[in-house]
């Protein structure tokens, strides 16, 4: 298969000429993959630019520091983006999936990279070259302007994130997450709400700034409540109003 035939059956494949109602008349959000923001002879012409890549889970796609090269567009499976600090913490920053790139500040910067990617399930993407890229976008305003919205809507709701974390506890933040991850991943089941994408403890821990050990405390808890059930890189959310009350700082008694 070739870079080409990628920028079809996808669900992110909807664009702007598509159909696929993203922007519903309001504008977009961050949740909005950057491949599905653009025209769909953009979007066929800017793979076509790449060669196509394959990963296997745990697998990492960019490294943290490295010299950037490329950019990649995910056309296939999930990835988490992270960055450790100086004392091996590891914070979680996003999850990046189907028609998301990464990659791009590095290379329009120049700088190293920012984060490291790993694969968190067989992953398919399209790597293309800096100057490929650069140069594309020279020549097409508008792939320019989708890149730009994208950048500022993620700015955007990192800002919000931030400020909604700094007045809430570990435990409320830890609610929170596991609310967004049901809405943005979640798949309905008989028994629940099955989180599809494999986040280790370390990796929750790592995205609302706790230890793992706080990590297994709350979910002991929330197990002991009934309201979400765990295994092996699996979560299964049983009463979101459980986690609700709680992102809205619950009484002990309630």
């Amino acid at each position: 298969m070739t870079a080409a035939n990628l920028s079809g059956g996808d669900g992110w494949a909807g664009g702007a000429d598509g159909g696929a109602g993203l922007a519903g008349g309001a504008g977009l959000d961050d949740r909005v993959p950057f491949l599905a923001r653009l025209e769909k002879a953009d979007r066929q012409a800017l793979l076509a630019l790449g060669r196509e890549l394959s990963f296997t889970p745990r697998m990492v796609l960019l490294h943290q520091h490295e010299p950037s090269s490329h950019v990649l567009f995910l056309v296939h499976g999930w990835t988490k983006v992270t960055a450790s600090a100086a004392n091996g913490y590891e914070a979680l920053l996003a999850l990046r999936g189907p028609g998301d790139i990464v990659g791009e500040s590095a290379a329009l910067t120049g700088r190293p990279r920012s984060a490291t990617v790993t694969a968190l399930e067989p992953v398919r993407a399209v790597a293309v070259e800096h100057e490929r890229f650069k140069d594309f976008l020279g020549r097409s305003p508008a792939v320019s302007f989708a890149l730009l919205g994208l950048t500022s809507d993620r700015t955007r709701a990192a800002d919000r994130r931030r400020l909604q974390f700094a007045s809430m506890s570990v435990r409320e933040r830890f609610a929170a997450l596991l609310l967004d991850l049901a809405r943005m991943h979640g798949r309905r089941t008989d028994e629940g709400i099955e989180v599809s994408v494999p986040l280790s403890k370390q990796e929750l821990a790592g995205s609302v700034g706790a230890s793992r050990e706080m990590v297994q405390r709350l979910l002991k808890e929330l197990r002991s409540r009934e309201a979400v059930s765990t295994g092996r890189r699996t979560l299964l959310i049983m009463r979101p109003d459980v986690l609700r009350r709680i992102a809205r700082a619950e009484r002990p008694d309630d």
